[in-house]
């Protein structure tokens, strides 16, 4: 059978971390953690991960509480626990830490990680965007500052709590027989092909907002609509949520505000990996599964 790209749980995913929530609550706990040398550190700079090369590759984990005076600093956000070992992730805010390294994106690293690294990682990455975005009080405007481990943001003035978001977002393989819809926006890399996207808004199911951004994006109506799986996607902040849909109507019309262009591809061209007319999405992603399953069905 054709191997399908990324299958679920999908790259990104956490997996294999006890996140320990009631731990972040605990100031004593935490403190010895820091101290731990067992414990490690993700440590990011402008949303790259710091990164130590290996013979074997690039290590993300190779920060320990030695190599930061002894202990790690306080602002750190507590991940959880794998294996046993605490796992902290540390803005560096333009500082460098006593060992040599560089900083490197996320998805350049995550062909070179295991699953349960690549969750991690992604995890480290999410929260450090919400911090960065959060730094005052959405209410009154006052600085806010972290407790609980990292996981909340509280305003030094009125006192609200904050919590790191999540923002949904739904993408869509719509078929139609052998046929499915690939569309194409600004963004993408020279050549590139996608399944049709878009966030939820506010008092929308999740069914609605497919049929919503298909309609809006090119003007198709759907029947039957059908969940294959999710992805965090920290890029910055999102989980994305997939369907395959049927298209029973309406002409193909791009919406250029939206995408640069969309076309109905045969299933027989895009199985064709060296005549294939477009490219398809990495292989990381959610839309690269969605496409890749839908191909191996024919």
């Amino acid at each position: 059978m054709r191997p399908i790209a990324n299958p679920p749980p999908h790259v990104y995913t956490t997996v294999g971390l006890d996140r320990a929530a009631a731990r972040r609550r605990d100031p004593a706990w935490l403190a010895e953690r820091r101290r731990d040398p067992l414990s490690r550190v993700v440590a990011l700079d402008d949303l790259r991960l710091f990164v130590v090369d290996r013979p074997e590759g690039p290590d993300p984990f190779a920060l320990e509480p030695a190599l930061l005076g002894g202990e790690i600093p306080e602002r750190a956000i507590f991940l959880g626990l794998l294996e046993d070992r605490a796992v902290f992730a540390l803005d560096l805010e333009g500082e460098r830490p006593g060992i040599e390294g560089r900083l490197v994106e996320l998805r350049a690293l995550s062909p070179l990680l295991g699953a349960a690294e690549a969750g991690l990682l992604a995890y480290a990455r999410a929260l450090a965007h919400w911090h960065r975005t959060h730094r005052f009080c959405g209410r009154c405007g006052a600085p806010t500052e972290t407790v609980e481990a990292g996981h909340v943001r509280r305003c030094t003035a009125c006192g609200s709590d904050g919590f790191p978001r999540t923002d949904p977002a739904v993408i869509v393989l719509v078929t139609q027989g052998e046929r499915c819809v690939l569309g194409r926006a600004p963004r993408f890399p020279p050549g590139m092909y996608s399944t049709l996207a878009g966030f939820v808004e506010p008092g929308e199911s999740l069914e609605a907002a497919v049929r919503r951004e298909v309609r809006e994006e090119v003007g198709l109506e759907l029947g039957e609509i059908r969940y294959r799986s999710s992805q965090p996607w920290p890029f910055p902040q999102s989980l994305m949520l997939g369907f395959r849909a049927s298209c029973v109507g309406g002409a193909l019309a791009v919406e250029l505000e939206e995408l640069e262009d969309a076309r109905w591809f045969h299933r027989a061209e895009l199985l064709d990996e060296e005549r294939r007319p477009v490219r398809l999405p990495n292989p990381d992603s959610i839309a690269r599964f969605l496409i890749d399953e839908w191909l191996t069905e024919g």
